[in-house]
């Protein structure tokens, strides 16, 4: 395997930048891509991040760079792999999700793709990216984390619902975390023993407010600590700053209170 050297923080908008090389990972239904971002040498605990709908992209490079700057090795696969390849499954370089029009014609690709994957899948992946997260170099024995956006907050928690090592989760305009289906990942719960920070996007049709209430319902209802809130005037995919979704105000919020959390939970 071909690791990626030290990752380095940026904090800009817009990744101007291609991505580093990705390297390749085991998952339950074959290899998926994966960024690697790193503080330096040394040993620090393990970090997944969860992409969002729009996939593997600079934009998720940028947030793992940010995140390991704090002192964390950090993996985000390509949870699309069963799709085709990150390339495949992201925006072509053409197009600007910045252009709200561009941004909802992608959007309608994207969308049928979130279906795919299921409870099952995703439950069937997350030993693989955990044992691969644990394999690479200068990570740390012992709790990790983990930080899902849109579709990546519904992974998120249904990782920290089957995997017991997973000590800290953040999940940010999540998307259907706590529905009425059967298969709705806050159902999962009672087996997680995280922390858990979620910052939902304000007037959300993919988090309405009776969704988070039934997601802090349960959440109190298995005695798990968490922090939850409503980002004000934050839509829908306020971490991205690729999309027209972008709000830095939330984003940079997100950022303060996810680094609390690890701070907390897994050291640095």
């Amino acid at each position: 395997m071909d690791l990626d050297p030290s990752g380095h923080a940026t904090h800009g908008a817009v990744a101007s930048v291609a991505m580093r090389p990705l390297i390749e990972i085991p998952a339950a239904d074959g290899t998926a891509e994966a960024v690697v971002a790193r503080p330096g040498d040394g040993t620090h605990p393990g970090v997944l991040l969860c992409m969002d709908a729009i996939g593997l992209r600079p934009r998720i490079e940028e947030m793992a760079d940010r995140i390991a700057s704090w002192g964390y090795v950090v993996l985000a696969p390509n949870t699309f792999y069963r799709l085709g390849t990150a390339a495949e499954t992201s925006p072509p370089a053409d197009m600007d999700l910045t252009d709200p029009e561009q941004r909802a014609e992608f959007g309608k690709l994207s969308m049928p793709r979130v279906g795919t994957l299921t409870q099952e899948r995703t439950e069937a992946d997350v030993p693989h990216f955990v044992s691969a997260l644990r394999a690479l170099p200068g990570v740390a024995d012992g709790p990790i984390g983990v930080t899902g956006y849109c579709m990546g907050a519904k992974f998120a928690t249904r990782a920290a619902c089957v995997e017991p090592s997973i000590a800290a989760v953040g999940g940010f305009h999540g998307a259907h975390v706590a529905t009425t289906e059967p298969d709705s990942p806050h159902l999962g719960l009672g087996s997680a023993r995280a922390a858990f920070l979620y910052g939902h996007a304000d007037h959300d049709q993919t988090m309405t407010p009776e969704m988070v209430e039934r997601l802090d319902a349960a959440l109190a209802e298995h005695g798990l600590g968490a922090t939850t809130a409503v980002y004000p005037g934050a839509p829908h995919g306020y971490t991205m700053a690729d999309t027209s979704s972008y709000q830095e105000e939330g984003a940079e919020r997100h950022f303060t209170e996810l680094k609390a959390l690890f701070e907390r939970t897994l050291g640095a």
